[in-house]
């Protein structure tokens, strides 16, 4: 058994209980709500639109593919629903936290509902149009007066049951004066359907039908309009369910029961959100930890790749930190929870992570820019093609098809789908490597970087200092001597270097005397007496400290840092990506030039001596697209002024707090690895923004020309679903690809 120690020092000293210390008490915490009924990605851009206008609301984003509002500002939650119904859709005020169980259930229904309510829609339109459609190329005028019967109630049902949901939204969006992208779909289904209903009325009624006798029926291609866009969003919804699984993983992670001690020693299982600061628990072998907590009793190896995104099994034993959803090897462990089992870490991840992917890039603005402006245009262009070809040409029957199929054609959902679908792959794979980026900002900013500057001590470095070289000034002494008599004088204080005096005397095995007479003066060094003799460790221009002895100069220490294992790797890494490097530091030039000769930094690339201020200065003036990498209180204010602010998970609360994104705290590698993700998210986005913006721009005046033929809106809606699909495959193979990476970095690390 050990003694029980302070919970709040725990949450310190663990890289991501550093966030809960440095966040909690903050003020004002954006609020979130849970939105259903969203067809498709104009759909959010409208309800976002429509939530901006309230006065009350400061910043608001809504995510199609994860179903969040997340709102800044000061608005009630009945305002906020109110709007949401306003616009056609349900929500749900979530409260601060998130609740295990109910959280993943909520997620896995609200997704499955989406994915059945559009397969069902994708039957019914495609299992109607195929018959359909192989009716009128086998059939065709040959097949006799039931065809058209057929042919007609047949799309009839289709626009009734697959396109009740495109009608719902059209018009809601109708009675508040605007339009979105289910408009165009259901004034193309409708057009179509209504002008094929026309002409088969013509040619029954009419006195003298020929000159409609001839005109084509589009019956079928209003059912396959449906039915095909009805498929694109089915395998859209499945898409962003699969892109969204890292938060339901993370939640998973965390068990949904735990083993606590009662008073009388007893162990019964609780729910592990019920769990309580101070509550004891066991932790069975091959268990996973209910709760952030620290070791009362027992020794295990634990999997903590959820922090660290390393594979490796680390030890762990009485008095250290363990974190919630964390894998236990073949130990007993007895634990003290240090928070309540709704605020772990894993709870903490889970929703930086879904805070990520519900935000917005910047590159955003320009699709949600052309997109507000987008329906109204194509409507324009549709109306104009219409009289263009009934009133210029006298061809009212190629005016309507041209019409419908610039209706179809022009549907901008993969305009909509680029920048979310790829941001929620990244974000995703980053909270599976260990990497924490705080919004889709962010990852943009991370993919643009030009340089990365590190602080050194606990970032470059492992922040142990050392003693690396003894200089003996006076030959009445040796090493071991002066380490006697300086460890014994140091002994009283808890200061770095003296931490590093006694390392160096107990690897020595050196056992110092009891001094007397302690004293220690801020900013100069320790006095005592030793045996009889004064002993002075002092300040010194060349070296790290002066040794005196009865006031006469015996020796000189140099104590330095030592590298992070990685650190090396992770510089080469960035300078191969093509990134300028650079060091700060408030360690004198000396220091600093030994660290950055082992680590591969040039002489050039240091700035030494530098302060918080000084830090800050440098940053400022680095240049555009410059990140800082930094672990303490001193480089907040250079992180927080950086453009991307890069924290190491070990460091203070402040300085997480001021970053951006937070890497795992024994891996400065994560670094290249969090750039590398951003970079293959933003080319993708790219990607994903170029096949939109080629489609729309060459097929709407093909359509508007009459290019397509009769069969233009059969086209146009297998067109515009292949549009979507190309999006949302280029995401998918981020995805895979990305993983593919990631199993192959674990396989290696295992070797």
């Amino acid at each position: 058994m050990v003694a029980n120690p302070d919970p709040a020092e725990h949450a310190h000293h663990h890289p991501i209980l550093a966030v809960e210390a440095g966040s909690a008490g903050e003020a004002t915490e954006p609020s979130r709500y849970r939105i259903e009924g969203m067809h498709c990605t104009g759909c959010a851009a409208d309800l976002q639109r429509a939530l901006l206008q309230l006065p009350q609301v400061r910043e608001a984003t809504v995510s199609f593919t994860t179903g969040l509002a997340v709102i800044q500002g000061d608005a009630l939650p009945v305002l906020i629903l109110d709007a949401i119904s306003r616009q056609g859709f349900d929500g749900e005020h979530l409260p601060p936290g998130i609740d295990l169980a109910e959280t993943r259930s909520r997620m896995e229904l609200a997704q499955s509902r989406t994915v059945r309510m559009w397969r069902r829609r994708a039957i019914i339109g495609l299992g109607i149009w195929v018959p359909l459609e192989a009716m009128h190329w086998t059939l065709g005028a040959e097949g006799g007066p039931w065809v058209p019967w057929v042919m007609l109630f047949g799309a009839a049902i289709v626009l009734a049951f697959a396109g009740g949901g495109f009608y719902a939204s059209a018009w809601t969006a109708a009675r508040r004066g605007g339009t979105n992208m289910d408009t165009l779909i259901a004034i193309g289904a409708t057009t179509a359907f209504l002008w094929s209903l026309i002409v088969f009325v013509a040619q029954r009624v009419l006195t003298h039908p020929e000159a409609w006798a001839s005109l084509p029926l589009y019956f079928a291609e209003s059912a396959a309009l449906l039915g095909i866009i009805s498929l694109g969003h089915f395998l859209e919804a499945k898409a962003s369910n699969h892109a969204g699984s890292a938060v339901r993983e993370l939640l998973e992670l965390q068990p949904d029961v735990a083993e606590k001690i009662d008073s009388d020693g007893v162990a019964r299982e609780v729910p592990s959100r019920d769990l309580e600061v101070g509550d004891r628990l066991q932790v069975r072998p091959g268990g996973r930890i209910p709760v952030d907590a620290f070791i009362i009793e027992g020794r295990s190896e634990l999997d903590e790749s959820l922090v660290t995104g390393e594979p490796i099994p680390v030890d762990r034993s009485p008095g250290d930190a363990v974190v919630a959803g964390t894998l236990n090897g073949t130990g007993r462990l007895l634990l003290e929870a240090i928070v309540d089992g709704r605020n772990t870490t894993v709870v903490r991840i889970a929703e930086l992570v879904q805070q990520a992917q519900s935000s917005q890039a910047p590159i955003q603005r320009l699709a949600d820019r052309i997109s507000s402006i987008f329906v109204p245009t194509v409507l324009s262009i549709a109306v104009l093609t219409l009289l263009g070809w009934g009133l210029l040409m006298g061809d009212w029957s190629t005016g309507v098809v041209s019409t419908v199929t610039v209706l179809i054609i022009s549907c901008p959902c993969a305009l909509g789908l680029a920048t979310p679908m790829a941001v929620m792959v990244g974000a995703g794979e980053a909270s599976r490597r260990g990497i924490l980026v705080k919004d889709a900002a962010s990852l943009e900013a991370s993919g643009r970087l030009s340089r990365v500057i590190f602080d050194k001590t606990g970032t470059l470095t492992l922040g142990r200092p050392r003693v690396v070289a003894i200089e003996i000034v006076d030959d009445a002494f040796d090493e071991m001597s002066v380490l006697r008599a300086v460890a014994a004088a140091e002994a009283g204080s808890e200061h770095p270097i003296a931490r590093a005096i006694m390392g160096a005397a107990e690897q020595r095995g050196i056992i110092p005397p009891r001094a007397t007479e302690f004293a220690a003066i801020p900013g100069e060094g320790v006095t005592a007496t030793v045996e009889g003799r004064t002993v002075r460790v002092g300040r010194d221009r060349d070296a790290s400290c002066r040794i005196e002895i009865d006031g006469e100069l015996v020796a000189k220490l140099m104590i330095d840092d030592e590298p992070r294992p990685d650190a090396a790797i992770a510089i080469a890494r960035l300078r191969a990506m093509g990134l300028e490097v650079g060091m700060l530091t408030g360690d004198r030039r000396a220091s600093a030039e030994r660290i950055a000769k082992m680590i591969g930094i040039q002489p050039e690339e240091i700035t030494s001596e530098a302060t918080p201020e000084s830090k800050l200065n440098v940053i400022a003036d680095a240049g555009p697209n410059t990140a800082m990498v930094g672990d303490g209180i001193n480089d907040a204010a250079a992180l927080a002024r950086a453009d991307l602010g890069i924290a190491m998970a070990g460091g203070t609360g402040t300085a997480i707090e001021a970053a951006n994104v937070v890497v795992p705290a024994d891996r400065v590698e994560a670094v290249p690895d969090a750039i590398h993700l951003a970079r293959r998210t933003l080319t993708t986005i790219r990607q994903n923004l170029f096949l939109a913006f080629v489609y729309n721009s060459v097929a709407i005046p093909a359509a508007a020309f009459g290019l397509l033929g009769t069969s233009g809106p059969l086209i146009a809606a297998a067109a515009m679903a292949c549009s979507d699909i190309s999006v949302i495959g280029n995401a998918v193979r981020l995805k895979n690809s990305l993983s593919r990476e990631r199993r192959r970095r674990d396989s290696g690390t295992r070797v």
